[in-house]
């Protein structure tokens, strides 16, 4: 079995059934699991950090 597999099989199901699909899938997903969206959000901030792009905390609250 594979991701890839699961990603397919995902594909053949009814668009009424993937609520169900969701549901079931989440229960096996770890708290402290990084979501892609969230490890692409921090590897974006790592790089406006290294770029010198950031606001200081004065800036923000001002």
């Amino acid at each position: 079995m594979s991701r890839n597999t699961l990603r397919n099989l995902i594909d053949l199901v009814d668009e009424r059934e993937l609520d169900t699909v969701y549901k079931i899938l989440i229960r096996f997903v770890r708290e402290e699991a990084i979501l892609p969206d969230e490890a692409e959000s921090l590897e974006a901030a790592r790089q406006d950090r290294i770029r010198g792009d950031v606001l200081s905390h004065d800036e923000v609250w001002s």
